[in-house]
């Protein structure tokens, strides 16, 4: 038995050796300047993995010093090649369809989340049509009908919910209420009554379960039958159906009472080519809708609330700035939220700083020639944009790894907007989007094909849920001395790490 594992070990010794050696020769002997600079890494198929894993961002800052903007990386068996920067971001987002495809990448892993029909599930054109239909649901008219939604949730969860019931204030893990408060306010307005009246301890199991399905090992093995994968499976089937009893519940009733959410709106709908949209589209449509804007909400939000405790002064400002914008009685509106402009600056700078997505990523169909070099990227690579690196140098936003809201105030060189409102638009089929809005140092929406159509619901439903919050509460760090917690990069939305606490107090 000994001499059977002294065997054993010694050939798994060999192999690893044998491989490691390969890889290292490989790596000196097998050099192409046609090709971009391969990151230095002892092990096969692992490659880089971890390195980039722990901190993305430490990872490329790295990675740019010793190869410039331009570099390969192994990750899990996949050639991934990196461009950052503006030319880099403009190169990938808006990268032509038959040169790069975005189905290949994300589709194993979303498909059994948010099931068949959908999103990546289906070809560009269908998939620039599912979002024409649900832009439709983002309009103004609408918008002004969710704020009013937004805050009575957020009332009413400070009211009812037990964590905010002690008169003299505590601690709370500020990331859970957050998520809730962003689930809550999500499925109220553009889900619907119905769905939100579904949200039982039940409904927020499987909303879990599919969550657990965004878990990484699914990039590479999302049929594997493990656990998270059976619940995932199940759960998306009993999601898919209570979306589907509620709409063949809407088709036989009507609209009565006059309602603006997102299901309203697709009920009915076509596509380009005339087909009306399925019933199983529609509930697989909302669940992604449901499952991709409450991340970012929520991981967004957060940060917003961890970065105002550590500043109780600016969380004053915030309250100061209603009372000047709406009086002492006054409601907030989609109207009013526009002119809090604090508000705005300090969700803007969340966004600069943390955006929920450091990694986009598309296959690359052909070979491609990188602008201004002879270097070719080859055909069956990743090619990763990074859009939070320009977000986070100097060059674009001074002094930029401190949060500083203040820096919109008067914006000056890289602390701008993307020129979404630029005259050189495209449309790929959901509407004109700015050509040029890949060029700016601040994309927390993405660009080009695949920019979200959710970014004015984004940025009224977070404005909205902060200004609330500050009505209601005021906040601080529990530990004075302690730093805003490091990001948790380990799911595929990155998210501040636990614990996440604040401690907290009702306005009075």
């Amino acid at each position: 038995m000994t001499e059977a594992f002294i065997r054993l070990l010694t050939t798994l010794v060999s192999l690893i050796s044998v491989a490691v050696l390969t890889t290292v020769l490989k790596q000196l002997l097998d050099r192409n300047r046609h090709r971009p600079p391969v990151v230095w890494h002892w092990l096969p198929w692992l490659g880089s993995t971890v390195d980039y894993g722990k901190d993305p961002y430490n990872f490329f800052f790295k990675c740019r010093e010793k190869y410039g903007d331009c570099f390969t990386f192994g990750l899990l068996g996949m050639r991934v090649t990196v461009f950052l920067g503006a030319k880099g971001n403009n190169f990938i987002l808006n990268g032509k369809l038959k040169d790069l495809n975005a189905e290949e990448v994300y589709g194993p892993l979303t498909v059994p989340v948010f099931g068949r029909g959908v999103v990546y599930d289906v070809d560009n054109a269908r998939f620039m049509d599912q979002k024409r239909l649900l832009k439709e649901g983002f309009s103004s008219g609408n918008l002004r009908a969710y704020v009013p939604e937004f805050v009575n949730e957020v009332n009413n969860f400070i009211k009812t919910n037990a964590v905010f019931n002690s008169k003299q204030g505590g601690v709370c893990d500020i990331s859970s209420v957050f998520s809730e408060i962003s689930l809550y306010t999500a499925a109220g307005s553009l889900q619907g009554k119905e769905v939100r009246d579904s949200f039982d301890a039940q409904f927020a199991t499987y909303y879990r379960h599919l969550d657990d399905g965004f878990a990484p090992i699914n990039f590479m093995l999302p049929w594997l039958p493990i656990p998270i994968n059976r619940r995932r499976d199940h759960a998306q089937k009993v999601m898919a159906g209570l979306y589907m009893d509620i709409i063949k519940k809407r088709r036989l009733e009507g609209n009565k009472t006059g309602s603006h959410d997102m299901l309203w709106a697709l009920l009915g709908a076509r596509y380009k080519d005339g087909t009306l949209i399925s019933d199983e589209e529609m509930a697989n449509l909302m669940i992604a809708l449901l499952m991709g804007g409450q991340h970012n909400t929520a991981a967004s939000g957060t940060w917003v609330m961890l970065h105002l405790a550590h500043r109780p002064h600016l969380i004053e400002g915030l309250y100061q700035e209603q009372r000047v914008v709406l009086g002492d009685g006054g409601e907030l509106t989609y109207d009013t939220l526009q002119q809090l402009t604090l508000h705005n600056n300090v969700i803007k700078e969340t966004l600069r700083l943390h955006s929920p997505i450091h990694s986009i990523m598309r296959k690359v169909q052909q070979p491609m020639q990188i602008p201004d070099t002879d270097v070719v990227v080859p055909a069956g690579h990743i090619l990763l944009a990074a859009p939070g690196v320009p977000s986070r140098c100097d060059e674009f936003f001074p002094n930029a790894m401190d949060w500083n809201p203040h820096r919109w105030d008067r914006p000056a060189g890289g602390d701008q907007q993307d020129d979404q409102d630029s005259n050189d638009t495209v449309d790929y089929g959901y509407g004109a989007v700015s050509s040029k809005a890949a060029h700016s140092p601040y994309l927390p929406f993405g660009a080009g094909r695949h920019r979200c159509v959710g970014e004015t619901f984004a940025y009224a439903q977070l404005g909205a849920i902060l200004a609330t919050l500050v009505r209601l509460l005021q906040w601080e760090q529990v530990d004075p001395k302690a730093p805003v917690p490091e990001t948790d990069y380990s799911s595929m939305f990155s998210r501040p790490m636990h614990p996440a606490t604040i401690r907290w107090r009702l306005r009075r």
